[in-house]
C-alpha cells in the first residue's frame, strides 16, 4: 500500500486557492511543483489502483493545472512529472530496443489432461509444489523499467528478445507509477494493457458515430492504441494495465508471492484475482470458476496461468527457447454464437444512410471475434426485441457480416418492444434526418461520416471533373482538416497541399488550376456534382432544365415531381437536400468561391425527341452522348415507354429495352441510322 506523502498540503483537503503565478518566486514554484507531482501521482494511485479517491474530480482537476502552469512558467518540464500523462509531441516511428530478460511465451492448452500432464512433469522434477494461479489476460503485454526509482522506459513483447519502445504512450496510462518511494536500484516489471469493456464500447460507439471502423475486440482495441505514434491521441483512450512479473530486480525475492507483495508495495496494480492454490486439480476449479465468471469482469480474460511459487524451483526446472517450463496457461474454450448486446448505437454510413448496430460482448464465431452486428434498420430491431441486456444468437451472413438473428434470453421483456428509435438528427453532425421506407438518411452532404464520398464524387469526372481528387486524396484532405465541407475545396492553400505526404509543389499548383477552370460548368453537372440521392446524370440535366438554381432551391415536392423521371422518392430526396440549411450554406459558399453553374441555352434543331439508347456508341461516354442531344433540345432518358420516339441500338445492347421497344411499338435505330438522321442534324 502506498502512503499518502507527509506533510503534503495537497493531499488532504488541499487549499486550491493558488497565488497567481507572476506573484511567486521561482523557489517557491519549485517547492510547489515537487508537492502538487507527490500528491497528484498518489491521488492517481488512489483512483486507477485502488479505486478510492480522497479528493474530487474537481480538486484534482485544479491541482493538475496549476502544476502545468507552474511547469510552463518556470520551464520546470519532466518527463515523469503526471502532466505527461496527457500526451505529448507525435512520434516519426516507435524504435526497437532490446528487453533487460527474455519475454517468453507460455505452454498453453484447453485440455484439463494437458495440464495435468503438465503438472506430472513438473513434480516428477521438483517434486511437491504450490501454484500461483491468474487470470490471462487478453491484452497487451509490455515490459516496463525503472531507474533510480523513476519511470524509465515501456517495451513492448516483440519477439521475445526486443520489442518497441512505446514509452510516451504507457506513460498515458494512470494506473502506471511514474515514481516509486522505496523501489530497488534495478528493477523491470511485467505487465498487460487492457482496454476496459465498458471504455471499449464507448470508444466503439463513438468511432462508429464518426463513421470509422470499430475494433474487433477490447485486445485489438489496446494493442493498436499503445503502437500509435501520437501520445495525445493514446491518452484520450480507455487503457488500464495489470502487473503481474517481475522480470529482474536487486530486490531478493523467493516466490511469486514476494513479488506480487513488492509490486502492490510500490503502488503497481496487481489483479486480486490471483491466488495460491495447492495442487492441479484446484487450478482446475480456480479457472472453471473464472469462466463462469469471465462476462461480469470489466477485463477480458482467454484463460487462467498457473506458475510453480517457488523461485528456486523454477530455477531448477528452466526454460527452453519458448517458454518456461514452471509456467501453463489453461484456456477458455471457444465461445458460441450466443452474447449479449452492451448497447445500440446508430452508425452513418458513406451514403448518410443510418443503421442501427449491436455492440456486443466479443465472442468467438467461425475462428472470428465478433464484437458488433448489424440490425439493418429500426423495423429490425423491433420485430426482433432486441434490446441492452438481451442475449442474442449471432449469425455470420455468406460466412461475412454478422447479425442479429434473434433474441434467446430477456432479462427484461418490457424493454423488447419500442426500446429504441432512430434519432431525429444525425448523431454524427446534428443534421437533419429523413425517412425514405424503412430506412434513414442524414440530409447533409457534408457530413462527416460521409464527406470523403461525397468529395470524391464532387471532383469525379462526370461532375465537375476536377482531377486529382480520387479515394486517397479525398481521404487526405479530410483527415488533414483541410475539407470540412465540399465549398472548403475552393480555399485550399498550395503551401498546405504541398505539405501533404506524397504532395509537392506541383501536385499542389496542378489541384489550384484545376479547381479554378472547374468554375465555369453548366447547371446540371453542378446539380449532379451535389451528389443529390437518386439524382444521377439524367435526373440533374432534367432538372436543370426546369429550374434555375434559385428556383431549385425553392422547388416544392410538387412543383418537383412535374420534372418527368421524377417521382416522389426523387422529388422529396430533393427537396430535402435543399431544405438541409447545411446544404444551402454550401450552394452559396461554393458561388461565393467562384463557381458559376449557369443553364446552357437549348437549340432546337432535336426539340422535343425523346431518345434512349442501349449498348455504346463509339466515339462518346454516355453522358458525351446525352449532354450533345439534349444541348440541342432532345430529351434522353434511361428507360423506354410509350412517350419514346428512338430507341438507339449500340454495341453490346442489353436485351430489355428492345424487348420494350417492340411491346411499345418504338422504332429501334443501329448505329448508322442514328448517325445519318440524329447526328448529321447537329
Amino acid at each position: 500500500m502506498v502512503e499518502a506523502p507527509e506533510d503534503n498540503p495537497y493531499v488532504r483537503d488541499p487549499d486550491t486557492s493558488f497565488a497567481p503565478v507572476e506573484e511567486i518566486e521561482e523557489e517557491t514554484a519549485r517547492e510547489q511543483v515537487r508537492d502538487l507531482r507527490a500528491a497528484i501521482e498518489y491521488h492517481d494511485y488512489r483512483y486507477y489502483v485502488v479505486n478510492d479517491p480522497v479528493v474530487a474530480d474537481r480538486t484534482y482537476d485544479a491541482l493538475f493545472d496549476r502544476l502545468a502552469e507552474l511547469e510552463e512558467a518556470f520551464d520546470l518540464h519532466d518527463e515523469n512529472s503526471p502532466t505527461r500523462r496527457v500526451g505529448g509531441e507525435p512520434l516519426d516511428e516507435l524504435e526497437t530496443v532490446a528487453h533487460v530478460a527474455p519475454l517468453l511465451s507460455l505452454q498453453s492448452a484447453g485440455d484439463a489432461d494437458e495440464i495435468r500432464a503438465f503438472d506430472r512433469r513438473i513434480r516428477e522434477t521438483v517434486g511437491e509444489v504450490t501454484y500461483s494461479a491468474e487470470p490471462k489476460f487478453d491484452g497487451f503485454s509490455v515490459e516496463v523499467v525503472y531507474e533510480d526509482s523513476a519511470f524509465e522506459r515501456a517495451v513492448t513483447r516483440g519477439d521475445g528478445q526486443e520489442g518497441e519502445d512505446v514509452s510516451a504512450n504507457v506513460r498515458t496510462i494512470g494506473s502506471v507509477p511514474l515514481h516509486l518511494d522505496g523501489a530497488p536500484d534495478v528493477l523491470a516489471v511485467r505487465g498487460e494493457v487492457y482496454m476496459p469493456r465498458s471504455g471499449f464500447v464507448d470508444l466503439n460507439e463513438r468511432r462508429m458515430e464518426r463513421g470509422e471502423e470499430p475494433f474487433a475486440n477490447p485486445r485489438n482495441a489496446a494493442a493498436g492504441t499503445v503502437r500509435l505514434l501520437d501520445p495525445s491521441t493514446v491518452a484520450d483512450r480507455p487503457l488500464d494495465v495489470f502487473f503481474y512479473d517481475v522480470i529482474e530486480t536487486s530486490a531478493d525475492l523467493d516466490s511469486q508471492r514476494e513479488a506480487f507483495d513488492l509490486l502492490r508495495g510500490l503502488g503497481f496494480r496487481v489483479n486480486d484475482e490471483t491466488t495460491d492454490v495447492g495442487d492441479v486439480e484446484a487450478v482446475i476449479d480456480y479457472r472453471d470458476r473464472l469462466m463462469a465468471e469471465r462476462d461480469d469482469l470489466e477485463y477480458e480474460i482467454d484463460g487462467v496461468v498457473a506458475k510453480v511459487v517457488d523461485f528456486a524451483k523454477r530455477e531448477r526446472l528452466g526454460s527452453t527457447a519458448r517458454h518456461p517450463r514452471w509456467a501453463f496457461a489453461y484456456k477458455f474454450p471457444p465461445r458460441t454464437g450466443e452474447t449479449a448486446v452492451e448497447r445500440i448505437v446508430v452508425q452513418v454510413g458513406r451514403t448518410g444512410k443510418l443503421t442501427p448496430v449491436a455492440l456486443l460482448d466479443p465472442v468467438d464465431l467461425q475462428g472470428v471475434t465478433i464484437s458488433r452486428a448489424t440490425l439493418h434498420n429500426a423495423a429490425q430491431v423491433d420485430d426482433l426485441g432486441v434490446h441492452e441486456g438481451a442475449t442474442v444468437r449471432i449469425e455470420r451472413a455468406g460466412d461475412v457480416i454478422p447479425e442479429v438473428v434473434e433474441v434467446v434470453a430477456d432479462a427484461d421483456a418490457d424493454r423488447a418492444a419500442g426500446d429504441f428509435a432512430m434519432p431525429d438528427t444525425c448523431p454524427v453532425c446534428d443534421g437533419d434526418v429523413v425517412r425514405e421506407g424503412e430506412h434513414h438518411y442524414c440530409t447533409n452532404a457534408s457530413c462527416p461520416a460521409q464527406l470523403r464520398r461525397s468529395l470524391q464524387h464532387f471532383c469525379s469526372r462526370d461532375a465537375m471533373d476536377i482531377e486529382g481528387v480520387g479515394a486517397a486524396a479525398a481521404d487526405q484532405l479530410v483527415e488533414a482538416g483541410l475539407v470540412e465541407s465540399l465549398a472548403d475545396l475552393y480555399t485550399l492553400d498550395a503551401a498546405d497541399l504541398a505539405a501533404l505526404d506524397g504532395w509537392g509543389e506541383r501536385s499542389a499548383e496542378n489541384l489550384l488550376a484545376e479547381l479554378e477552370a472547374s468554375k465555369a460548368v453548366d447547371l446540371g453537372t453542378f446539380v449532379y456534382a451535389l451528389g443529390i440521392r437518386h439524382v444521377g446524370t439524367e435526373r440533374a440535366r432534367a432538372l436543370a432544365a426546369a429550374f434555375s438554381l434559385d428556383e431549385l432551391l425553392d422547388a416544392s415536392v410538387e412543383a418537383l415531381r412535374d420534372v418527368e423521371d421524377v417521382g416522389p422518392e426523387v422529388a422529396a430526396s430533393v427537396a430535402s437536400y435543399f431544405d438541409t440549411e447545411a446544404n444551402v450554406e454550401t450552394v452559396e459558399r461554393l458561388l461565393e468561391a467562384g463557381v458559376d453553374p449557369e443553364r446552357r441555352d437549348r437549340d432546337d434543331e432535336l426539340d422535343g425527341l425523346t431518345v434512349v439508347f442501349t449498348g455504346s456508341v463509339p466515339g462518346y461516354t454516355r453522358s458525351e452522348l446525352t449532354e450533345l442531344l439534349e444541348t440541342h433540345g432532345a430529351n434522353v432518358t434511361s428507360s423506354v415507354s410509350g412517350a419514346t420516339d428512338y430507341l438507339v441500338v449500340g454495341e453490346n445492347p442489353g436485351q430489355r429495352k428492345r424487348e420494350r421497344a417492340d411491346e411499345e411499338g418504338v422504332e429501334t435505330l443501329g448505329l448508322a441510322a442514328f448517325e445519318e438522321r440524329i447526328l448529321s442534324r447537329l
